[in-house]
């Protein structure tokens, strides 16, 4: 628990700092402020428990099944209703939608039995809301310059980690912010080995090409690291854990072959690419599968997600400093 205060706090004096400084930056009403920072502040808090194992294991021994959804329901609409109440926003209509789509993701290993094709369909459904973008209509934009998207994008993954980790009680993968010497020495590896493959693909299918950002070397220095971790503790963490510590995994074991598991949950992983910017982009699919393969690989070397999730990042990373598509 002490990690989780400590990184806690830490999250919060950054996230304070940085919207003091965006707001004065694009003119934004101390109303609208203080009506969307406390949203956050929630949202944050409740993004960092999945990642901490004992957090998890007191969330755990709250009660059974129901109420450990009816609890993940409630804390999911909690930071929408913080933000549109306040800033008067609030829309009947849209929260109905999203109460509908928490509810069904909250309660989806309550009502029924798991199994490799329930998880698969809890996994495809969970994609499928994240892709079509509801939340950019359901959270709106109280201001100009105030876009609330990320807001629901984290409550979604925060919400299907939690499903998996506590309601369908997934076995440990590792699951956390911050990797050990080893994971990061496995991922780094596993990034090295795809760097040629990816760059061949990638020339082959004409995938985007290179443009690094015009910046200065500490400007550049900075948003390079900013990105970094950016991924590592969203995209990467979200993608990589559904795909690799719960998807290859069970399908792994419903077909008795690691290589199975591993060659699938690539080939999905690429096929959810293709609406990356314009449907279909069978180039980043190609490429995202390629990549599917390397991160999956780190994490059966590493027996752990975080390996995989650098891997991803630094990948990820790389693609948005230095190539553009």
């Amino acid at each position: 628990m002490r990690q989780f205060l400590t990184t806690l706090s830490v999250v919060w004096i950054a996230a304070c700092i940085a919207a003091y400084v965006y707001a004065h930056q694009q003119h934004i009403s101390s109303t609208i402020a203080l009506a969307v920072v406390p949203a956050f502040l929630v949202e944050l808090a409740l993004y960092l428990v999945p990642g901490f194992p004992a957090v998890r294991k007191s969330f755990d021994a709250f009660g059974g099944k129901p109420l450990r959804a009816a609890l993940l329901t409630g804390s999911a609409v909690l930071p929408y209703l913080i933000e549109s109440l306040s800033a008067r926003t609030f829309h009947l209509v849209s929260f109905l939608e999203l109460f509908a789509l928490i509810l069904v993701a909250a309660y989806w290993y309550t009502w029924l039995h798991r199994s490799m094709l329930l998880d698969i369909l809890f996994l495809s459904f969970m994609a499928a809301v994240y892709l079509s973008r509801p939340f950019d209509r359901i959270y709106g934009q109280p201001a100009p310059h105030v876009p609330l998207t990320i807001l629901g994008q984290l409550m979604w993954i925060r919400l299907g980690l939690m499903a998996v980790l506590s309601l369908r009680s997934l076995d440990d993968a590792h699951l956390g912010f911050f990797p050990t010497p080893a994971e990061w020495r496995i991922g780094v590896q596993h990034f090295l080995f795809f760097l040629p493959i990816g760059a061949v693909l990638s020339y082959i299918v004409r995938l985007g090409q290179f443009s690094a950002h015009p910046r200065s070397w500490w400007q550049f220095g900075l948003f390079l690291v900013l990105t970094f971790w950016g991924i590592l503790w969203v995209v990467s963490l979200a993608e990589e854990f559904f795909f690799r510590a719960f998807l290859q995994r069970v399908i792994a074991r419903g077909a008795h072959s690691e290589t199975v598991g591993l060659l699938a949950a690539a080939a999905l992983f690429g096929l959810a690419h293709l609406p990356f910017r314009k449907f279909p982009n069978w180039r980043m699919g190609i490429v995202a599968a390629a990549l599917g393969i390397f991160c999956g690989l780190s994490l059966l070397r590493a027996r752990s997600v975080r390996a995989s999730m650098v891997t991803h990042a630094l990948v990820a990373t790389t693609w948005r400093m230095f190539f553009s598509s």
